[in-house]
């Protein structure tokens, strides 16, 4: 295949156009990160993809949520200081556990979740910490299903069991800190 002799030939610039194109997407909130991690694997292979779109989704959802805290969070935070003090205290405590659960559960937008934590009080290294850990499942995931796409001869080869095995494996991590919160709080009892 030509595109597959160009990538051979450039494959170091195919990668760092590639994440450049993933920050862009990411950090700019443009639809597409899916489309994006599904080329990933059909380009580079599963787990390449998924450190690529690491990088790129990353680096995109820290300059959102830079954007988010200082043209918007830090003024919400001082119009509305007594308001959130509650909120500020519970983000504080279980922020990270709520950011690793929005990452690990496909059903928030990602764009969402990283305007969202903008807003709040979370630090910025948890907000780069739980991204970079709660985005590895799914970056998998996709990037698996998009290195299939030269074998999908039907609709059914879509939902091979590799395929769906992948995306139990995403809603099992999904509920994993709610499973792990509840047996804390059978041991404290």
């Amino acid at each position: 295949m030509l595109l597959q002799q160009y990538l051979d030939k450039n494959y170091l610039l195919f990668v760092i156009i590639y994440i450049i194109s993933y920050f862009i997407i990411t950090g700019t909130s443009i639809p597409g990160a899916t489309i994006m991690t599904l080329a990933g694997g059909f380009l580079f292979g599963t787990v390449l993809a998924a450190v690529y779109v690491n990088i790129g989704a990353t680096l995109g959802a820290t300059s959102a949520f830079l954007l988010s805290r200082y043209f918007m969070g830090n003024w919400i935070q001082n119009k509305y200081k007594e308001r959130l003090k509650n909120f500020n205290k519970e983000v504080e405590l279980n922020g990270y556990r709520y950011l690793l659960a929005m990452r690990f559960i496909p059903a928030f937008p990602f764009w969402m979740v990283n305007l969202f934590a903008g807003i709040t009080k979370i630090h910025l290294k948890t907000f780069i910490w739980t991204t970079l850990l709660g985005i590895i499942p799914g970056s998998l995931v996709y990037s698996y299903a998009g290195s299939r796409i030269n074998y999908i001869e039907s609709t059914k080869d879509i939902f091979s069991k590799e395929i769906l095995f992948a995306f139990l494996l995403l809603g099992l991590f999904s509920v994993m800190p709610i499973i792990i919160k509840k047996i804390r709080k059978l041991k404290s009892v």
